[in-house]
C-alpha cells in the first residue's frame, strides 16, 4: 500500500501544530503554580474564562466519532435518524439547567465526589466502573475513527496512526493537565470548523453528485417506520439524557470561574455541537446524492454496510480536490483528538481523587495524588488503545459507553442531587438492577444473547425494538428511591435494629460523618465548598465551628438523652 506523502506530512504538520500548543499551555500553568496542587491541575486553577471553557466544551463533544456518525447515520438510515447532535446538544442545555450550577456551588472536583460524600468511599468507588469504562470506550471509538479515516485518505495502516494520535494526546495531556486540554481545545476546534467547512462547496460541485435537493426524499430525508418508532424515542432519550453524567463535562463545568458561567457555557456549547455536526451532516446528504460510479471509488456500488463507518473520508478523498482532502483530514484529525484527550484526563482524575485517595490512601498528599494521577493517564490511554486496536466495531464501542452512562449513572446522578433521603443502601440497588436489565436485554453489536425477549423481540436479528434501555433506566431510577426509602423507613422506626445499618448512612452514622454533617449546614460552602477552594485559596472561615454548633446540630439528636451525652462528652 503506497503512503500519500502529502497528506502524511499535512498530518505531521497538524500533530506537531497541537503539541506546539500544549506545551505553550503547560508553562502557563507552571507560571501560575497550578503544577503543585493536584485540584488545580485538573481544574486549571478553577480559572477557565467563558470563552475558553465554550471552546473545550463543544470541541470535547465534537469528537471523530459524533463527526463521522453524522454523516454515516444519514446515508444509511437518513436525516431523521442523525439524532446525535440535537441529543448531545438537548443533554448540554439540560446539564446546565440541573446539574452545573449545583455541582459548582458546591466546588466539587470531580463528578463523583457528590456520590462518595453521600454515599461514602466505597458506592463512590463502584460507581467509577461505569464511569471509567464510558471514557475508556468512548476514547477507544473516536482513535479507531481516526484509523479508519487515514486507511481511506492516506492509505496507511491504521494501527500505527491510533498509536501515533494517542500518543500525542497522552504527551500534551501529561504535561500540562487541563490547560493543555482546554488551549488545544481550541486550536482543534478551529480546525474541525474550517477544514470541514472549506471541503462542502467542493463536494457540492463534484459532477457526480446530482444535488442534494433533488432526490432528498429518496436518498437522505427517509420517513421513520411506525415500527421502529419505540427504538427511535429510546435511542434519543439515550442520548439526550446520557449525555449529562460524564467525567469530561463535569470537569468544564467545576473548571469554570463562577456557577453561573458554568450555565452558560453549556448553553452556548449546546449551540455549537449543533453548528459543528451541520459541514458533516451537509457532505452526508452528498454521498448520498452521489453516484460512486463516476467517482474514482474502487469498490462496489451501491456501497455496501461494511464500508459507511468510512463514508466521511470517502467523501473526502474521491468529491474534493488533494488539498482539501488533506485539510479535512486535519479537521478529523483535530476531532479525534480533542476528545480523546479530554476523556483521558477525566478518567485519570477521578481514579486518583475518588478511588486511591478516598479508598486506599487518605493520608496522601497532594504531590502523591498528582504522580497517581500521571501514571493513570498512561493507563487510561493503554486501555483505550486496546480498546480501538482489537475491537472490530467502532459502534459496537458507541453503544457501550452510551448505554452504561444512561442506564446506571444518569439516574443516581438526578438522585444524589435531588433526592434528599437517597441513600447507599437505594444506591447499590438501583445500580445492580439497572445493570442486570441491561446486559439482559443483549446487543447485538457485540454478540450479547438477550435473556429477557422483550414486545417485538426479532429471534432472526436479536433485537429488541422495544425501549428497554430506558426502561432499565427507569428501574435503576425506582429501585434507587424505592430501597431508599425503605430502608430509611425500616431503620428509623426500629423494625430492623441499628446494628444492621452496617454502610452505616441512616442510623448507625460514625462521629465523623456527623461532624461532616454540622459542616454541611453552613451556607458559606456554596462560596467555597467542601471538596475544593475558593479562587483565592483562602480557607473560608465561615468553616470554622464550635463544639455548641455540633451539639445542637440535628444530626447529633439520638433516641435517648443518654445517648446524646455520650456523643456530647466526646465532641468535646
Amino acid at each position: 500500500m503506497a503512503i500519500h506523502i502529502p497528506g502524511l506530512i499535512a498530518i505531521v504538520v497538524f500533530y506537531l501544530l497541537i503539541v506546539a500548543v500544549g506545551i505553550w499551555a503547560s508553562r502557563k500553568s507552571k507560571q501560575t503554580g497550578s503544577t503543585a496542587d493536584s485540584e488545580d491541575v485538573m481544574l486549571a486553577g478553577r480559572n477557565i474564562g467563558l470563552l475558553i471553557g465554550i471552546f473545550t466544551m463543544t470541541a470535547t463533544w465534537v469528537g471523530g466519532a459524533y463527526i463521522n456518525g453524522t454523516a454515516e447515520v444519514i446515508v444509511s438510515s437518513g436525516l431523521l435518524w442523525c439524532q446525535a447532535p440535537v441529543g448531545y446538544a438537548l443533554s448540554l442545555v439540560f446539564g446546565g439547567l440541573f446539574f452545573a450550577n449545583r455541582m459548582r456551588s458546591e466546588g466539587y472536583v470531580t463528578m463523583l465526589d457528590p456520590f462518595q460524600h453521600k454515599y461514602g468511599e466505597r458506592m463512590g468507588g463502584l460507581l467509577f466502573v461505569p464511569a471509567l469504562l464510558g471514557e475508556v470506550f468512548w476514547t477507544g471509538a473516536v482513535l479507531a475513527a481516526l484509523g479508519a479515516t487515514l486507511s481511506v485518505i492516506v492509505e496507511m495502516e491504521p494501527k500505527p496512526a491510533i498509536i501515533i494520535s494517542a500518543c500525542v494526546a497522552l504527551f500534551y495531556t501529561l504535561i500540562g493537565g487541563l490547560y493543555s486540554v482546554a488551549y488545544t481545545d481550541i486550536a482543534q476546534l478551529f480546525c474541525i470548523f474550517f477544514g470541514l467547512w472549506i471541503s462542502v462547496p467542493f463536494a457540492l460541485t463534484h459532477e457526480a453528485v446530482s444535488g442534494i435537493t433533488a432526490n432528498a426524499t429518496q436518498n437522505w430525508i427517509l420517513p421513520i417506520d411506525t415500527a421502529d418508532m419505540p427504538m427511535y424515542v429510546d435511542s434519543f432519550l439515550l442520548l439526550t439524557f446520557g449525555g449529562i453524567p460524564w467525567g469530561v463535562y463535569f470537569q468544564r463545568v467545576l473548571s469554570s470561574k463562577t456557577a453561573l458561567k458554568a450555565q452558560i457555557l453549556s448553553y452556548i456549547a449546546a449551540v455549537g455541537c449543533i453548528i459543528m455536526a451541520t459541514p458533516a451532516a451537509i457532505l452526508g446528504a452528498v454521498a448520498a446524492s452521489t453516484d460512486w460510479n463516476q467517482t474514482n471509488w474502487p469498490g462496489k456500488v451501491p456501497i455496501p454496510a461494511e464500508d459507511l463507518p468510512m463514508i466521511l473520508p470517502m467523501t473526502l478523498q474521491y468529491l474534493c480536490p488533494p488539498a482539501i482532502t488533506f485539510i479535512g483530514l486535519g479537521a478529523l484529525s483535530a476531532a479525534v483528538m480533542s476528545s480523546a484527550d479530554s476523556s483521558i484526563l477525566s478518567a485519570a482524575s477521578m481514579f486518583a481523587r475518588n478511588v486511591y485517595r478516598s479508598l486506599f490512601r487518605s493520608v496522601a498528599s497532594e504531590r502523591e495524588v498528582l504522580w497517581v494521577m500521571r501514571v493513570a493517564i498512561f493507563g487510561v490511554t493503554a486501555l483505550a488503545l486496546v480498546m480501538a486496536l482489537c475491537v472490530e466495531s467502532i459502534y459496537a464501542l458507541w453503544i457501550l459507553c452510551a448505554d452504561l452512562v444512561y442506564v446506571i449513572l444518569f439516574p443516581q446522578l438526578a438522585c444524589v442531587i435531588y433526592i434528599e433521603s437517597s441513600n447507599t443502601y437505594g444506591s447499590l440497588a438501583g445500580y445492580v438492577m439497572g445493570l442486570f436489565f441491561r446486559v439482559a436485554g443483549g446487543e447485538p453489536a457485540i454478540g450479547l444473547p438477550a435473556l429477557i425477549q422483550y414486545p417485538g423481540y426479532n429471534s432472526k436479528t436479536y433485537a429488541q425494538p422495544f425501549p428497554f434501555k430506558t426502561l432499565s433506566m427507569a428501574i435503576t431510577l425506582s429501585s434507587l428511591i424505592g430501597m431508599s426509602y425503605l430502608t430509611k423507613y425500616l431503620f428509623e422506626s426500629g423494625i430492623l435494629p441499628r446494628r444492621f445499618d452496617i454502610f452505616q448512612c441512616i442510623v448507625n452514622i460514625p462521629d465523623e460523618q456527623m461532624v461532616l454533617a454540622s459542616r454541611d449546614s453552613v451556607d458559606e460552602r456554596t462560596k467555597f465548598g467542601l471538596y475544593g477552594k475558593e479562587n483565592g485559596g483562602k480557607v473560608n472561615p465561615a468553616l470554622k465551628f464550635s463544639n455548641e454548633d455540633l451539639i445542637t446540630t440535628g444530626e447529633l439528636e439520638s433516641d435517648s438523652e443518654t445517648a446524646t451525652s455520650e456523643k456530647r462528652g466526646s465532641i468535646q
